[in-house]
């Protein structure tokens, strides 16, 4: 392997691998998820984004074993994470964190603050008595919240400082990454970019790993290196975000930028209209799974599925007829 090679693999702390999870369903398996894969790399954002339905959601709970994957792999740090027993991914969860879409529903309403946070500190032993409570007070400083807010509990608090609360639990045993699952779309949109910029500043401060999930293409636009775009269980496109927006080449990301809010008012964009609904996961459309709404789809498509190919360096799409459609 060349130097250059090895400080490639060496960045990249999570490589998922042909991830299916499949879930029972009243005529045969559903496959939320179909084979998708992505590499997460030290101290960047990955943004992993679709529509309700895609399965980007269930992606995320695969990783933490929250939901029991069907097939693949996922490597930190070369590991697989789905070979582990639940005693060893125990220690792993200490350096995987999830930060929920809901901030109410995901903390303990009959705890303090104090409690909530010091939960995870206690289960990993990392801290306690005075470097403990010391230990709560700063990372409630680093979220933006008092160190007096501790003695108090969730309903007390607005929504974006219940997030904020959830942040800074996922912050308290210093896990290398972080999988957002959604952390704003509960929020009032004025508090949306405070959360927003939040993560980021704490991401650059901690140098974590952060995979972030959303169908906001706008939030992950401001705030993403790459990104990740899912359509029905698939990959449909991936690399860095600069290129991914600049010269998308799937026809469904240039319908979801299309349809993305643009702050430049000399910036023009044509809307792309979808046809219909994202079908249902229950019987997806063969051979390629957008073809269904696809204003470009051929017959072709119905019989192939398409691979993920690479465009230029880590630019890859999913489309039959990539080299007509540039």
């Amino acid at each position: 392997m060349s130097n250059s090679n090895q400080a490639a693999a060496s960045s990249i702390l999570l490589n998922v691998v042909d991830l299916v999870k499949q879930f029972p369903g009243p005529s045969g398996a559903v496959r939320a998820v179909d084979g998708v894969s992505f590499e997460l790399r030290r101290s960047r954002i990955l943004g992993l984004v679709g529509e309700s339905g895609s399965g980007k959601t269930t992606v995320g709970r695969s990783l933490l074993r929250l939901v029991e994957p069907t097939s693949g792999r996922a490597d930190f740090e070369g590991v697989d994470l789905f070979s582990l027993t639940s005693r060893q991914m125990r220690a792993y969860r200490r350096r995987l964190q999830m930060v929920f879409q809901d901030p109410y529903s995901s903390l303990n309403p009959r705890l303090r603050v104090a409690d909530i946070i010091g939960e995870a500190i206690d289960t990993h032993k990392l801290a306690k008595g005075a470097e403990k409570k010391a230990r709560i007070a700063d990372l409630l400083t680093q979220v933006g919240l008092s160190p007096d807010h501790a003695r108090r509990y969730p309903h007390e608090f607005s929504g974006g400082q219940r997030q904020r609360i959830g942040i800074a639990r996922a912050l308290a045993v210093e896990p290398d990454c972080i999988i957002a699952d959604e952390p704003v779309s509960a929020l009032d949109v004025s508090v949306q970019a405070q959360i927003i910029n939040q993560i980021q500043d704490l991401q650059q401060q901690r140098g974590l790993s952060v995979l972030f999930i959303s169908h906001d293409l706008s939030v992950v636009e401001h705030l993403c290196d790459d990104i990740v775009v899912m359509y029905l269980g698939r990959v449909m496109e991936s690399g860095p975000s600069e290129q991914v927006y600049s010269t998308p080449r799937h026809p469904y990301t240039r319908a979801l930028l299309s349809a993305s809010p643009v702050a430049d008012p000399y910036r023009k964009t044509q809307r792309i209209a979808l046809r219909g609904d994202i079908p249902s996961p229950l019987n997806p459309p063969s051979g390629c799974v957008f073809r269904t709404r696809c204003p470009h789809a051929i017959d072709a498509c119905a019989e192939t599925r398409p691979a993920l190919e690479q465009l230029t360096p880590g630019h890859k799409a999913a489309c039959i007829r990539l080299t007509e459609l540039v």
